[in-house]
């Protein structure tokens, strides 16, 4: 079947190949380096074709993010949905979600952080905003659910989900220096390590 000059395979193809050009240069050289032609020519396609898809730079990003983020966001939810009453297990499945999604997507994963690190006002940052906002409520309301066993919560949720995703990220970079396959960072004990000191810090 063909529409538009382009079978539905040569769309869906295309669409994925920009997708994945798009992230491998913004992750390389940083959002605002990259510009269309520059993705179109990784892509093997023409200036005109991706605007075809993407409209622009920034609808091109924020369909990308849509794409990934999306999933992420309803897979972590799903854990922190499945906590039954032992916070260190629900943080230990969350800890474990988060090293594999980066190992799983690394040049995304850290596209991701350094997009949420980008001056305010810059077009890429108010993209992956409501993403990382969503990530941050999810950690924010799994504290706020677990606080009659945590104990002595006083309101602060939203710091012990900014002190557990600091905890997993730096972890995360740590590793990824090691070895960008991050094989050791998905080591069961070293994270449940992790979730073991993050626990006792706030008990203590």
């Amino acid at each position: 079947m063909k529409t538009e000059g382009y079978s539905l395979e040569d769309k869906t193809d295309n669409r994925a190949k920009i997708l994945s050009c798009a992230i491998h240069l913004f992750y390389q050289k940083g959002y605002d380096a990259v510009g269309v032609q520059e993705i179109a020519t990784a892509a093997g396609i023409t200036k005109p074709t991706l605007y075809y898809y993407f409209k622009s730079k920034l609808g091109l990003l924020e369909a990308l993010l849509q794409e990934k983020c999306e999933p992420i966001c309803a897979r972590l939810e799903a854990i922190a949905n499945s906590y039954q009453g032992e916070p260190k297990d629900t943080l230990y499945a969350l800890a474990c979600a988060l090293v594999d999604i980066a190992k799983e997507d690394r040049e995304f994963y850290f596209l991701l952080l350094s997009l949420n690190y980008s001056a305010r006002e810059n077009e890429a940052f108010k993209a992956v905003s409501p993403y990382m906002k969503q990530m941050f409520q999810i950690l924010t309301e799994f504290f706020l659910r677990a606080g009659d066993k945590i104990g002595n919560m006083n309101g602060r949720q939203e710091q012990f989900a900014i002190a557990f995703q600091g905890i997993i990220s730096h972890y995360i970079l740590v590793m990824d220096e090691r070895g960008p396959s991050l094989e050791e960072a998905t080591d069961p004990h070293a994270i449940w390590e992790l979730v073991r000191q993050f626990m006792y810090g706030i008990y203590s």
